[in-house]
């Protein structure tokens, strides 16, 4: 397991078991914010997805999880899916540490971008990512991902999509 010397030693950062995946819906749940995604699509990613995926691991309960992927088309690219985070572990700087976990892995060396998509009233997320390219001095654009109006019942606020990079290349 890796562990990340910015965090408490009883938190872990590391990549997902599909063993995980029950865990990682319940939190997903439990944030009351996020999308929940079905419990087989948190298996999926554990299972293909875990290079850049991280799970973040407190006394041996998972209290953080972000997904992300490799775009097929675009693999210099990670576009983070979701990013959830207990309420216990909020405000202590978990989220930015979990996204620098998994730049900072062997498998993503190549990546010049991350992407993810925010609405706009979720201003903690915007804050992070903001904080994210300061902290590694690079930008972040934002621009319309998907307009409301291509959400089912019209009940959802349109995707801004952040662009964070490009990050300088690491050896």
């Amino acid at each position: 397991m890796e562990k990340n010397s910015l965090l408490s030693e009883e938190l872990q950062l590391r990549k997902p078991y599909v063993e995980d995946g029950e865990a990682i819906w319940q939190l997903v749940k439990e944030t009351g914010v996020l999308d929940l995604n079905s419990p087989y699509s948190y298996l999926m990613l554990c299972k293909h997805f875990c290079n850049t995926c991280v799970v973040a691991e407190h006394n041996e309960k998972i209290v953080g999880f972000i997904s992300g992927f490799k775009p097929p088309a675009n693999p210099d690219v990670i576009f983070i899916w979701q990013v959830a985070v207990a309420e216990s572990q909020r405000k202590h700087g978990l989220g930015i540490s979990m996204l620098k976990a998994i730049l900072a892995r062997e498998e993503c060396r190549e990546v010049e971008l991350l992407e993810l998509t925010v609405s706009p009233s979720n201003v903690p997320a915007q804050a992070l990512y903001h904080k994210l390219a300061r902290d590694l001095d690079v930008p972040c654009d934002v621009s319309e991902c998907f307009s409301a109006d291509l959400f089912p019942a019209g009940n959802h606020e349109p995707e801004m999509l952040y662009r964070i990079g490009p990050f300088p290349q690491r050896v």
